[in-house]
């Protein structure tokens, strides 16, 4: 039998709407399996057991009262802790803001109100969302990185602690942990979401994301928080169209493979994408090879600098403050940032530019990219989050991408193959990631709970 916490965010909102389920079952449920998991995975930083079943009790009486407020209604989501919580303590997993109580929600936490959802809590980040590794544990082997920074969010959704979550990627935040857990990661096209309220890491790098068990949650996590803010400058005015409505009768989708992702994957990794990419072919989908003339190399040189650079100049006021309250992987990347030249920071800007020219062309030619979303599965290695290097490109050239579960390493592991798509073809990249979801049809559940 189903349990309330086994439901994705489609089925949970469902069953409230029809009143086969109340808010406050679902939150009972979801707080009972935290309780369990807690110990071993160390999702949370914050969570108010009182507080979350009072939203859920008030949330109930809104549905009885008023109907649904949106697609979310009573469906609780974990929240990384670096968006601001209004009355709720936003850390960033920092002891220079271990005290801070934002007076606002952040723009995304707003809307995810307003479309009926539960703040749950607030999820593990690595510190200021860099690279420090977190106390948050891998579900299918806790000898392995969870991936990061969006660490609990991803633990989170993959233990059914919470069906959804709200994450970032400045580098591979989103997806790398989405794929490490085994779950579905999105980060949509920049400027798609708004960052207002979130604590930055890299101005023109930030993008917003989430995850889910499922392509049609992300739809629905999609269509929730998009939107132009007027308090975010790099806010799109693009409007944002009906994601779920795109998913109707998916067709095999034309595939642009990179070849430089495969070149660079591990032997397991490679065989294993190209098996997907043979049942994908199989089952009626055009496959063409894409390949960019910008180095590998060259393109995770230059994320990284840029990176480096606007953090430091986000952190600067902190830094010289309370540099010894960094963590050293934060701290670095700072340092760096402060020691870069004007002219090395121009010439990387140069490099995401050139890329990103090349990405988009690529891109309008297939319904979507595709590569493996890591180059191995997640790293027996405690002091690190893994390598970004597969996640970055997409980034720093701002188009959006979609990691879904593809299957299990021999060691048990999850793996999962990325795809991407012109800016702002959401609609087109769900309903491709539908279509693939639908051929590999792929449940994965943690062993260890």
């Amino acid at each position: 039998m189903t349990q309330p916490h086994d439901l994705t965010v489609a089925e949970a909102a469902e069953a409230i709407r029809l009143e086969r389920l109340s808010p406050v079952e679902l939150m009972s449920s979801l707080l009972s399996r935290s309780k369990d998991m807690e110990p071993r995975l160390r999702v949370w930083v914050t969570l108010d057991e009182a507080a979350a079943l009072e939203a859920a009790r008030a949330s109930a009486d809104d549905l009885a009262r008023s109907g649904p407020k949106g697609p979310l209604h009573g469906v609780p989501v974990g929240v990384k802790d670096i968006y601001y919580t209004a009355s709720v303590r936003t850390t960033g997993c920092s002891p220079i803001y271990a005290d801070f109580i934002p007076p606002y929600d952040a723009t995304s936490v707003a809307m995810l109100k307003r479309g009926g959802g539960i703040v749950m809590g607030k999820t593990v980040t690595t510190e200021f969302a860099c690279a420090d590794p977190p106390p948050t544990k891998n579900p299918y082997d806790p000898a392995h990185t969870p991936g990061g920074s969006s660490s609990g969010s991803a633990v989170g959704v993959a233990a059914g602690i919470f069906p959804a979550a709200l994450g970032s990627q400045t580098a591979g935040s989103v997806l790398r942990p989405a794929a490490y857990n085994g779950v579905v990661g999105m980060k949509p096209t920049f400027g798609r979401i708004s960052r207002y309220g979130v604590m930055p890491v890299a101005e023109s790098l930030d993008t917003m994301g989430f995850f889910t068990r499922s392509v049609t949650d992300a739809a629905i996590m999609l269509g929730a928080l998009s939107g132009y803010d007027s308090n975010d400058d790099t806010s799109s005015t693009e409007p944002a169209p009906d994601y779920v409505a795109s998913l109707a009768e998916p067709r095999p989708p034309s595939l642009g493979v990179v070849s430089a992702f495969l070149d660079r994957a591990g032997t397991e990794v490679r065989q294993h994408t190209e098996s997907v990419i043979d049942s994908f072919r199989r089952e009626g989908a055009l496959v063409g090879e894409v390949s960019v003339e910008t180095a590998f190399n060259e393109l995770i040189s230059a994320h990284m600098a840029v990176m480096a650079v606007e953090a430091a100049v986000t952190h600067r006021a902190d830094f010289e403050a309370r540099a010894d309250d960094y963590g050293p992987r934060v701290r670095g990347l700072i340092e760096t940032g402060i020691a870069a030249s004007a002219v090395e920071y121009v010439q990387a800007q140069q490099t995401r530019k050139r890329f990103r020219a090349e990405a988009v062309e690529s891109a309008r030619r297939y319904d979507v990219l595709l590569t493996p979303s890591t180059s191995t599965p997640a790293p027996r290695d405690l002091t690190t989050t893994g390598d970004p290097a597969f996640q970055s490109p997409w980034t720093t050239a701002g188009l959006p991408a979609i990691t879904i579960p593809s299957g299990l390493s021999e060691s048990g592991l999850p793996l999962g193959i990325q795809l991407a798509a012109a800016p702002f073809t959401e609609e087109r990249l769900l309903r491709a990631a539908l279509w693939c979801e639908a051929v590999l049809d792929v449940d994965l559940k943690p062993p260890q709970v």
